[in-house]
C-alpha cells in the first residue's frame, strides 16, 4: 500500500511501539510521523517505513490543524468506546 500524508499508522518498533501516529511528510526514504503529544506537528519523528503498520484510515486536514486536534482524533481512533 502506498503511504500518503494524513494516513494513520501504528508504530511497530522504537520507543513509540504500539502507538498511533499520522504521516506528516516524507524525507528521502523515511516517513515523518507525529502524534500531537510526544511528536508534535512542528517536529515530526523520522521513521523507517518497515517499522510502520499501515491502516486504511486517513485524517482530514482540519484534524491535523493543531497538536490538540490531532491528539484528540488519534485518541478517538485508539479508544472508540471511551
Amino acid at each position: 500500500m502506498e503511504l500518503k500524508i494524513g494516513q494513520v499508522v501504528k508504530s511497530l518498533a522504537g520507543h513509540d511501539k504500539g502507538e498511533l501516529a499520522v504521516i506528516a511528510g516524507f524525507e528521502k526514504d523515511k516517513v515523518l510521523v507525529c502524534d500531537g503529544k510526544h511528536r508534535l506537528l512542528e517536529k515530526p519523528k523520522c521513521k523507517n517505513p518497515k517499522h510502520l503498520e499501515v491502516t486504511e484510515m486517513f485524517l482530514q486536514k482540519d484534524s491535523m490543524a493543531t497538536n490538540r486536534k490531532l491528539r484528540k482524533t488519534l485518541n478517538k481512533i485508539a479508544n472508540p468506546g471511551g
